[in-house]
């Protein structure tokens, strides 16, 4: 720097209140969160807990670990198909970054989202572009949600059936938010389809910019908004729908898990579609939580506020909650190594001869 060179000064680099603050957030769910998950156990037998947890077995916590690599490979696989045919990319790296978007997402102190921004920005690491890769987040969250939203339905649905003041108040709550959640759907599906591209256009391109900075290609064919209209154009209706029915399938798969967790324990009365309103409805509380990370203690509590209309009681329920937790530690660790190790190879990953079309 030279004598001429103006010093920025301290105040101009310093981000804004409102930016600290939502950097904070995460920091912020996550105490709640250990608090509440604290309250929990404190309010309840450990040793019960621990009983119910081990009744699980070493098979059954493998098959619970199993169930949660196809239902994390359903999902990179559906990520690849939105992407199909408008980048030179095989499934192979899409899943690979699928475990790291779940990694980062179950195991950091970092909002819900914080692994899908990484994940699009790891993406460019293979030479597809920033616009692409924003866009291609985009579409496959805009599926995650919707189909969490149509299992949800799914489960107050079933959740209707069940006799009881307790069962029918919850499930008249949980379709009040689904109707509120289908406007905001709705809306973002408009933003990304119908000319809302202004905002988007502003906010995600300087992601796509900043991605192709860090190893991709620089976005071509107009940004953002032009890789949206390629993904959304109707003759890819096929991969759409494809990758659609692959993130409702990996939903209605989760349930799985709880039916073979509850089946280890003991509890065989409970069925695949008590299972189903078990996950659907936890899920559907975990992520109403966002700002929690991993939705610490407020899955716990869900477990034990779902349980009881099945008459599990809230030892069995929060030892279910502990299942459902090893898979994210058992490949979440992995998930983060394989990231850093993507790091540090970037710099030897040679982008595709030909450009993306998009």
């Amino acid at each position: 720097m030279t004598a001429g060179d103006a010093v920025p000064h301290p105040e101009a680099r310093r981000p804004s209140l409102g930016r600290r603050l939502l950097r904070r957030v995460p920091l912020l769910g996550a105490a709640v969160g250990v608090v509440l998950a604290l309250w929990l156990v404190a309010a309840n037998d450990v040793g019960a807990v621990a009983d119910a947890f081990g009744r699980v077995g070493v098979l059954g916590i493998v098959a619970v670990v199993l169930v949660r690599v196809v239902i994390v490979g359903l999902c990179g696989i559906a990520w690849a198909r939105v992407l199909s045919g408008l980048v030179g990319l095989a499934s192979g790296p899409f899943v690979l970054l699928r475990f790291v978007r779940e990694g980062v997402n179950v195991l950091l102190p970092v909002a819900s989202v914080g692994g899908e921004v990484l994940g699009a920005r790891l993406l460019t690491f293979w030479g597809v572009t920033g616009a692409a890769s924003a866009a291609g987040i985009l579409v496959d969250m805009f599926f995650q949600v919707v189909t969490q939203a149509l299992f949800a339905l799914t489960g107050v649905v079933l959740l209707s059936q069940l006799e009881g003041e307790q069962a029918a108040t919850l499930a008249a709550w949980c379709a009040k938010g689904l109707a509120l959640s289908g406007v905001v759907l709705a809306a973002f599906f408009a933003v990304q389809r119908y000319g809302g591209a202004a905002f988007v256009e502003r906010r995600v391109s300087a992601l796509a910019r900043r991605f192709a900075a860090e190893g991709g290609a620089a976005p071509v064919g107009g940004g953002v908004q032009a890789a949206l209209d390629a993904v959304w154009d109707r003759r890819r209706g096929l991969p759409l729908a494809e990758g659609f029915l692959l993130h409702l399938a990996a939903w209605f798969l989760g349930a799985l898990e709880i039916w073979i967790a509850l089946r280890c324990i003991g509890i065989e009365g409970v069925t695949f579609a008590e299972a189903v309103v078990l996950e659907s409805l936890s899920q559907a509380i975990k992520s109403a939580a966002f700002p929690v990370p991993s939705g610490l203690g407020v899955q716990e509590g869900g477990f034990v506020l779902l349980g009881s209309l099945f008459g599990i009681d809230p030892h069995t329920a929060l030892a279910l909650s502990l299942v459902k937790r090893v898979p994210d530690v058992v490949l979440g660790l992995p998930a983060l190594l394989a990231w850093q190790m993507i790091e540090a190879r970037r710099g030897l990953m040679v982008p595709p001869a030909a450009p993306p079309a998009i």
